[in-house]
């Protein structure tokens, strides 16, 4: 079933002796957020560095020449700095560090000295951005509107309760607690702050977008004299129903907020205005509800209020917009089998260019003169910085943060294979191989089932669902990019809405089967594992496989689409994936695909692992998941994290959720 195989390598490590263990995931430096300072020379980052005995990580601050040298680390405590920015004029670096009262708003020169706390606002702040003409500052900070118990309750100070009368009483991992993020502006004189006015003053609801918005969603016009800013105006059901944000204006001199995006009912993110002043580009996706519609390139112009979709006709979502100094070209990241890479938008003429190829995955992109600076990772190597070369499109790596480890770490070999699905399609599968394989030796394999649902298995390095980690434990890893996942075209994309127990489906068996020919696979040593709609692929799969699996592992999985969708969220996802409600006449059928159903089908060893705190999906669709296979007598184990959300983030917790992992496969698999 093979079509065609291509053959890839890793980016360092080959050949090393030792083997990647869940302690050396922990131990990799973890670059993040870098800024070109204004000229161009150089390059402003974090590295957060865990410390697992302590379970916690810090965030250090360093800067890099652009063209190339010696890192400089310009902060070394034990707070964490984050959020760091130049000053427009790039004699300081501003950042947040946490105090007493909450996170505040710190400035230091660029190598690190005359440190000086800028910000003293009570209760702290989250986020902020200097104006281009250092006249102000915004700032974002969380604003009680809403009553608690306590404040319904005077006298029950001590009371522990939660009390609600509309939907979103809880997002993600937390519940809510009467407060929204708001924008403040300040004025600023060379290090002082003034009094900050509240330019959503009374509007419950957020600036950035909850629960994953960061300021990247709000920009200064060049001229400094308004702000715009990504909001969803809606509350309680209408909220958790809509992906209807849009971008708002808001002009200093008159306090006027004007909707910039009424005409489109979907998504609109993240503004960028070019250097000139004279436009606007932001992310944009056209179908109301539908969270992973394509990502559009959409350019206003701000005298006219005219616009242009200028990705028509580009079928790839497009992300991270950056433009060139002047504001002739939109640098942009896509996504293309599976890679995402790095593209030109020419204003004038509207072609769009690639700029880079190759087995990686590009996470940004600034410009700095002549170049690209970026950041790049791969599933052999965890993210550092990179620079492209515009007139030759030569990739320089910047950053060399875990070089040490990745030299004396053993990688396995990535093969990009394609296989040709049960309905005549060519779909892309990673093969991951142990380090040092052997051919002539029989491996135990499993087949990876992606999130999302349409979510790319790209060359994503993750510090949990690691591909490395996996082949470091004698595994054959097959991970395919089965219908509903992006960077294959919208069509691949939007196939599985409504289909969850359909095509793709069908294509993981495609995956596993075209694989498990191979003579190096033990066809009776194959598991399956997933996490979200991966761990929902992996119930469905446990009453559908036909003997093909010998075990299981399912995180975070939807067991139950009725009881998963009165309990979740964010309704506007399960309404547009599902097709609407259970109560529903006539009743989607997606509701025919819910794995319980078919639970008198269950016969192999499951490992079911969820955390008390993942509202997306409930807690209780593990728990179901575990006490049915318990009730039926099959080989199972729950693995459950009261203080994790939909996902694992604390380092012995990872750890331990690592060991368990592996534990339970070579029980059954080895």
């Amino acid at each position: 079933m093979a079509a065609m195989i291509f053959m890839a390598f890793p980016m360092a490590g080959s050949g090393q002796s030792s083997p990647l263990t869940p302690e050396t995931l922990w131990a990799f430096g973890r670059i993040s957020d870098p800024q070109v300072s204004p000229d161009g020379s150089l390059v402003l980052y974090g590295v957060t560095w865990y410390d697992v005995q302590e379970n916690k990580g810090v965030r250090d601050l360093f800067v890099l020449p652009s063209a190339g040298g010696d890192p400089v680390n310009i902060t070394n405590s034990e707070v964490s700095e984050s959020s760091a920015r130049w000053r427009p004029d790039g004699a300081r670096i501003g950042f947040l560090k946490a105090t007493d009262d909450g996170s505040q708003l710190f400035e230091m020169d660029p190598d690190g000295s005359n440190v000086r706390q800028i910000s003293r606002i009570r209760g702290g702040i989250t986020g902020f951005g200097y104006a281009p003409d250092m006249q102000h500052i915004f700032y974002t900070k969380r604003v009680k509107l809403l009553p608690v118990v306590q404040d319904m309750h005077p006298d029950l100070q001590k009371a522990n309760a939660y009390i609600a009368d509309d939907l979103m009483y809880r997002h993600w991992d937390r519940w809510h607690d009467g407060t929204f993020s708001h924008i403040f502006v300040a004025g600023y004189r060379d290090g002082e702050l003034g009094e900050g006015k509240d330019i959503m003053e009374g509007e419950p609801w957020s600036s950035p977008l909850p629960p994953f918005g960061g300021s990247d969603q709000i920009a200064w016009s060049p001229d400094g004299r308004s702000l715009a800013y990504t909001a969803k105006k809606k509350q309680g059901k209408q909220w958790a129903t809509s992906t209807n944000s849009n971008i708002y204006l808001y002009d200093l001199d008159s306090e006027v907020t004007e909707n910039l995006t009424p005409f489109n009912e979907g998504y609109d993110k993240y503004p960028i205005f070019s250097p000139d002043g004279r436009l606007m580009a932001w992310e944009s996706m056209a179908t109301p509800g539908f969270e992973s519609d394509k990502n559009r390139i959409m350019v206003m112009d701000l005298e006219t209020r005219k616009y242009r979709d200028y990705s028509a006709g580009f079928d790839q979502s497009s992300s991270g917009f950056s433009w060139s100094a002047d504001a002739g070209t939109l640098y942009f990241v896509s996504g293309i089998h599976a890679t995402y890479q790095l593209y030109a938008l020419d204003i004038s003429g509207g072609q769009i260019s690639r700029l880079t190829s190759g087995m990686h995955n590009y996470q940004s992109v600034t410009p700095a003169g002549d170049a690209l600076i970026a950041q790049r990772m791969s599933m052999s190597m965890p993210t550092e910085l990179f620079r492209v070369d515009l007139q030759t499109g030569n990739q320089h790596q910047l950053s060399f943060v875990n070089q040490e480890i990745l030299d004396r770490t053993a990688m396995g070999r990535v093969e990009e294979r394609w296989v040709t699905t049960t309905d005549d399609k060519e779909m892309l599968v990673w093969v991951i191989y142990p380090p040092g394989f052997d051919p002539e030796k029989k491996y135990p394999a499993l087949l990876y089932c992606g999130g999302g649902p349409q979510s790319a298995v790209s060359q994503f390095f993750s510090y949990r669902w690691n591909f490395q980690i996996m082949a470091a434990n004698d595994y054959i890893v097959v991970a395919p990019n089965r219908r509903g996942l992006p960077t294959f075209g919208q069509e691949w994309n939007d196939q599985i809405s409504e289909d969850w127990g359909g095509q793709n489906m069908k294509d993981y068996l495609s995956a596993i089967d075209a694989v498990s020919a191979e003579p190096f696979v033990d066809n009776e040593r194959i598991g399956a594992v997933g996490a979200s709609y991966g761990g929902y692929s992996v119930f469905w799969l446990a009453g559908h496989h036909q003997k093909r699996f010998s075990a299981f592992i399912s995180h975070c999985g939807l067991f139950n689409l009725e009881s998963w969708y009165a309990t979740t969220e964010e309704m506007f996802f399960a309404n547009h994936d599902i097709g609407g409600a259970f109560w529903e006449v006539p009743r989607p059928h997606s509701y025919d695909f819910s794995p319980h159903l078919f639970v008198d089908r269950w016969d192999t060893p499951m490992m079911v692992i969820h955390g008390a705190k993942d509202y997306r999906v409930p807690y209780a669709e593990g728990l179901q998941a575990f006490n049915a296979a318990q009730l039926q007598g099959i080989p199972s184990r729950l693995l459950f994290f009261p203080e994790e959300n939909h996902w694992v983030l604390q380092p012995q917790n990872g750890i331990l959720w690592q060991r368990e992992f592996f534990g339970w496969l070579d029980k059954w698999l080895k």
